[in-house]
């Protein structure tokens, strides 16, 4: 009995402890905050030109089999057995690396822009922490994350602050 009161006080005084601390929550849009930062148009930029410039190879590869497919096509009357069943054989392998580039190609988009904007992430991070140890947060609720289904009037919007902090109108 004397073991299960004891234990009960521990529990006690445990939770008024902790009821005794005060929380302060604050939220923040990180979409909105990334959509702000001056670097993103540079590098929006870069990542379009990337995307571009898979494009051309993408299409300079449809275009070169679509030439050779139609000729051998408009040909194909005029061809050996051999020579149709190799060629039919060089058109599907074409269309094999096309495949195969349009999934690296996909592959390679996301690290590149995983590559461009992960250093901005880590800069609006960093100011989200400074800001929310500067001013005593507990927690910081990412509502640009989508899992944040409600917040009081208590929470306090934090964007403001982390724009000051990294020299942001």
């Amino acid at each position: 009995m004397k073991k299960i009161l004891g234990i009960l006080l521990v529990v006690l005084s445990v939770t008024s402890v902790f009821a005794q601390k005060e929380y302060k929550f604050g939220h923040i849009n990180s979409n909105e905050l990334m959509s702000v930062m001056p670097e993103r148009e540079g590098i929006s930029l870069e990542f379009q030109k990337y995307q571009q410039m898979l494009s051309e190879e993408y299409q300079a590869m449809m275009t070169e089999f679509q030439t050779q497919a139609a000729v051998f096509n408009e040909k194909k009357a005029t061809y050996s057995d051999t020579y149709i069943k190799t060629k039919e054989e060089e058109l599907l392998g074409m269309q094999q690396r096309i495949q195969g580039f349009q999934q690296t190609a996909q592959q390679d988009l996301q690290q590149k822009e995983a590559e461009l904007f992960q250093p901005m992430m880590d800069k609006a991070q960093a100011a989200i922490e400074v800001v929310s140890k500067a001013n005593g947060f507990t927690y910081i609720f990412d509502l640009g994350a989508g899992g944040v289904i409600y917040f009081s009037d208590d929470s306090i919007d934090i964007l403001p602050l982390v724009k000051k902090e990294l020299g942001i109108e």
